[in-house]
Parts: C-alpha cells; structure tokens; sequence
C-alpha cells in the first residue's frame, strides 16, 4: 500500500483539484482529506456519507455559580485572560490549560472534555473518502489529521486497495506535519512565482526532515514560464524530481463551481498534462516499492 500526500506553501494553489483528478485517473484509490481546517475536497467529488463520528479532544473549562464562592482566584490566575469579572469564561478564550480547575478551593470549575469537530466515511464515484471539518476556532488539527489519514489505511487495508490519496494541507504547521509523517511520497504544487518559489523550498526542506521522497510540480506554468522553470532547477537542486507542468486553463474555476472533477470535461491541455504528471507519479512511487501497474 501506498500513500501520496499533495501539499504545497500556502493555500489556492490547486492541490483540491489535482487530488479529484488523480483519483479519476486511478483504478482503486481511497482518497483522504487532511486539509481538515479547511476541507473542500467533497466539493469536488460528490461523496455520500455513510457514517459520521464526533472528534473527542481537549478539555474547556465551566465554572458552576452553584459552588463559586467568587473569590476571583481562577480569574486571578489565568494567564489567557479567559475569566470575565462575572466570574464566567469565555469560550473562546479558554486554552484548556486546567489551572483554574485545579486551583479552585471550592471545586466549582468543571473540566470537560470538548468536540472538537466531525469526520466522515463516505463514498464517492472515484472510491471511498475520509473527510472532516474541524469546529470554529477549535484546536487540535493535527489530531484530527492523524485520525483520518489512520481510518484511510484501515479501510485500504480492509478493502485491499493498493493506494491512498491524500489532499493536505496548505503551510509547513503542525496539521502538515501530521499529513506527511509516514507517507510514501509528497507532491508539492507550486505556483511560477517569486512567493511560490519560496513556498517549494520550505516544503521540501520538511519533506526531507522527515526523510518523505518528494516530487514538484508546477501549476499555471505558462503565466510566468521563466519562474517555473527556475522553480524546477531548484527543486532538482534538491533532489526533488519536477513530474510536470499544469497550463492555466479557464476551465478549472468551472469545474469547481461546477461542483465535478477537471476529468469530466474532455480532453484538454490541462487534462493531458494532469494525466502525464499522473503517469511520473506513479512510476516513482513503483521505483520505491515493487510495481503499481494496478493503480492505472
């Protein structure tokens, strides 16, 4: 089994759409969305949900009016500023940290654990789908993204398939540290700018901390040709192999307003160079472990 995690710098460099595309292009895929803080890859993909599970993680803090005798001691002692003069916390604010829990002399302050937010098993036309969405202003991202990339490899096993696809995160943060950890091979996506240079260097600066094999790819290559193919010099630079360039093309804002896979609109350039950069990918993924013609 092999898992392929698409990351990039930042956020809209079209990790979501390439993610749809591949799956299209594959025979047996499960496909994981680890972008959890931002999910958007079942906009895409049209997924049925079959089961739904809360995510259980962290505490927040309660104060009972009943037992607080209002002494000001918790208020006194949280360093976030979370306990208002009504001796009430502020949700928000809470970071979950216990001490006034702890420090109450009247054990008035209750300490719960809290749901952080909600993932998904579901089905969609390219194979199954571990999805999320994490709540507003909730914690524990990374926890969220090991939970779901763990219930992507229990189903590829249980169901035998061959590959996981996984959308991740945007950024080098925590949530993508936890997406990458133990993949196969990450795909970084670059835009041909200056920023998106930038942007490669530090993801496959992480890549190789945690020794995962890395391939670039560089999207909307022909906006600014001279910055893509210095993007490509530097990440071979890095012993990084470019798999592709993706051409801008008009049609991928309609497929995602649309709500459908770039696939499902015939063939384009675009689609031809998604589908080579498909066919790199695959062969490098084979060159690691054996042969994976069965993806194809």
């Amino acid at each position: 089994m092999k898992e392929l995690v698409l990351i990039s710098g930042k956020g809209g460099t079209g990790k979501t759409s390439l993610v749809a595309a591949f799956a299209a292009l594959a025979a047996k895929i499960v496909l994981c969305d680890a972008d959890v803080d931002a999910a958007d890859l079942h906009l895409v993909t049209q997924p049925r949900i079959l089961e739904t599970h809360p995510l259980v993680a962290g505490h927040k803090a309660v104060i009972d009016p009943e037992r607080c005798t209002q002494c000001g001691l918790c208020r006194e002692w949280c360093r976030f500023g979370a306990i208002n003069a009504d001796l009430r916390i502020e949700p928000l604010l809470c970071e979950g940290c216990g001490v006034c829990a702890r420090l109450c002399p009247e054990q008035a302050v209750d300490f719960r654990e809290k749901t952080c937010g909600v993932w998904h098993v579901s089905e969609t036309p390219y194979g199954p789908m571990v999805h999320a969405r994490l709540g507003i202003a909730e914690e524990n991202s990374g926890k969220m993204v090991a939970l779901v990339r763990r219930e992507a490899r229990r189903i590829a096993e249980t169901r035998r398939i061959p590959m996981i696809l996984t959308d991740g995160p945007p950024g080098v943060g925590c949530p993508v540290i936890a997406s990458i950890g133990n993949a196969d091979a990450v795909l970084a996506v670059a835009e041909p700018t200056v920023s998106g240079r930038h942007d490669v260097d530090r993801v496959l600066a992480l890549a190789d901390h945690f020794r995962v094999p890395a391939a670039v790819c560089v999207n909307k290559w022909d906006v600014h040709p001279k910055e893509a193919a210095r993007i490509a010099e530097a990440a071979r630079e890095k012993g990084a192999e470019c798999v592709g360039f993706i051409p801008f093309d008009p049609v991928v804002t309609r497929s995602q307003v649309d709500g459908r896979c770039l696939m499902e609109y015939g063939e384009t350039a675009v689609v031809r160079s998604i589908e080579q950069v498909w066919e790199k990918l695959c062969a490098l993924l084979g060159r690691a472990d054996g042969d994976l013609k069965s993806l194809q």
